[in-house]
């Protein structure tokens, strides 16, 4: 095939096959700057999120990006304490899934796996072990902990030694920054070993999870996770 045959035909290509262009290029272009779905590899937001989830990511929650591209174009939001984030991490070089712990004016604190945020603690109910349901400033949520600390039915925390996590001193948050941990308290990495998050590493808000497989079965789809929201 010469030149003078190619270009006819690429562009006969082109005008048959345009509407499937145009419906990949605006799938990718949703994708890119719209909503998303990611793949959960590991346990550090468990319960609320299991391995092998694939969760819905709100992309504009927070802002509304230029697509295939960094460039905001609008703030459309705040991160909210509570908010399940996902995070574009430079000190992690990874992107994490985290939970927004502390917004900017805050002053948080965690002694030995008991949250202070401005002062108050949060409330720890024992569940089943080792989960946790843990209130604080009107926001609830299960945390799971491990044997290194135990919390008895009163509430009562009895710290055990070898755990340097569980425990830091108060920080106020920064404009601009926030402090995430992941829900399964013993078992993530995030602001205690990074630092603090910039908002302009967050991507989006994860606001549910589309399906799940289960790995340990065969990767058999979790029936009750389906469409699950998260909070």
């Amino acid at each position: 095939m010469n030149k003078d045959t190619a270009l006819p035909n690429a562009k006969k290509l082109i005008k048959e096959n345009l509407p499937f262009i145009l419906f990949i290029v605006l799938m990718f272009s949703f994708r890119s700057s719209m909503a998303d779905w990611y793949h959960v590899p590991s346990g550090s937001m468990e319960p609320t999120i299991q391995v092998g989830d694939r969760i819905v990511v709100d992309k504009t929650a927070y802002t509304l990006e230029l697509p295939f591209s960094d460039i905001v174009i609008a703030n459309t939001g705040d991160v909210e304490r509570g908010d399940i984030v996902i995070i574009n991490s430079s000190a992690a070089q990874n992107r994490l899934v985290k939970r927004a712990v502390a917004v900017a004016g805050d002053t948080v604190e965690l002694r030995h796996n008991r949250l202070f945020i401005n002062g108050e603690s949060a409330t720890i109910t024992p569940l089943t072990a080792p989960f946790y349901q843990e209130n604080l400033l009107g926001d609830s949520r299960t945390i799971a902990l491990t044997n290194r600390d135990f919390i008895d039915s009163s509430g009562v925390t009895h710290p055990l030694i070898g755990n340097p996590a569980s425990s830091f001193s108060p920080v106020t948050i920064p404009k601009g920054y926030i402090l995430a941990m992941g829900d399964n308290r013993d078992n993530s990495m995030d602001s205690r070993y990074y630092g603090l998050f910039p908002i302009s590493e967050i991507q989006g808000r994860a606001t549910s999870v589309a399906f799940s497989l289960d790995k340990s079965h065969y990767y058999l789809p979790r029936q009750d996770r389906v469409l699950l929201t998260l909070n």
